[in-house]
């Protein structure tokens, strides 16, 4: 059975089992999706990866924008949802980490962040969306290299060159002569490892999850059939148990996400001793 490139719904194939058709399990053509504008031979195109990371912005700027533009002493329903998520992340994450006097500017930043991941994450239980956008590589990676550009100014504006060299490389004299190794490799870990450790951990848990999800998924409709009827329902059971599990990995990955960015922005923030 050929794969569709647009294929990723269960309902979106005939085969059954006892029907002489195999198990038309997930891959990576569940991940690949046709340009709804475009050429994808010329590497212009819009998908729909990027419509959903078009509309989750704009869902999310327009959810603060309706809530924060006439705000009240005394908040209505939407008010009080978004002053708590935006407390969560200045006092749970940004607070607690960088501290109230230094992380104060980069409130604004975290929050969106974290929402914006958040948003991206929860497409892929939404109907008819159904694919967390994070699960593309190359959206965790702009987040992390956006991240880390920030990380590398803020050092160097703090500490000078020598004091960015210092904080990358943990230079630290009572090492004694394991200190030049032990620079290469926080050297080596903090400006080739970090970003792509930072990107790759949202993208992995996303990718994971999606996958999952599909093969419970393809296979409760792989076996609605004669006596696989039976097992189609603990299948299906199966897909609510890790969609339920995957509204938790969604806002937890997106929480690890900001707190290793005020993480990071705390390191270079901090004195060298």
């Amino acid at each position: 059975m050929s794969a569709d490139p647009t294929q990723v719904l269960a309902f979106e194939t005939d085969c059954h089992i006892f029907d002489g058709c195999g198990f038309p399990a997930p891959g990576l053509h569940s991940f690949m999706f046709e340009p709804l504008w475009g050429d994808g031979d010329s590497n212009v195109y819009f998908n729909k990866t990027m419509l959903l990371a078009l509309i989750g912005s704009i869902v999310i700027i327009g959810f603060f924008w309706a809530a924060f533009r006439k705000p009240k002493v005394v908040p209505g329903k939407l008010q009080m949802v978004a002053e708590a998520g935006y407390d969560f992340v200045r006092r749970g994450v940004v607070y607690e980490t960088i501290g109230k006097k230094e992380g104060e500017k980069y409130v604004p930043l975290i929050v969106s962040l974290f929402f914006f991941v958040w948003m991206m994450n929860l497409w892929s239980i939404i109907p008819v969306a159904q694919f967390p956008v994070t699960a593309i590589i190359s959206y965790p990676l702009v987040l992390a290299l956006i991240v880390y550009v920030l990380w590398v100014s803020l050092t160097f504006k703090r500490h000078g060159f020598v004091g960015f060299f210092k904080n990358v490389t943990g230079y630290d004299k009572s090492l004694g002569p394991v200190l030049p190794l032990a620079m290469v490799i926080e050297f080596f870990s903090n400006l080739v490892v970090r970003p792509f450790t930072h990107a790759v951990r949202l993208f992995a848990n996303m990718f994971a999850g999606h996958t999952l999800l599909l093969l419970f998924t393809i296979a409760s409709w792989y076996l609605l059939n004669g006596i696989g009827i039976a097992y189609a329902g603990v299948s299906f059971l199966m897909t609510l148990v890790m969609t339920a599990f995957e509204l938790f990995i969604q806002a937890l990955q997106a929480y690890v996400f900001v707190l290793l960015t005020c993480t990071y922005i705390q390191g270079a923030l901090a004195e060298h001793h």
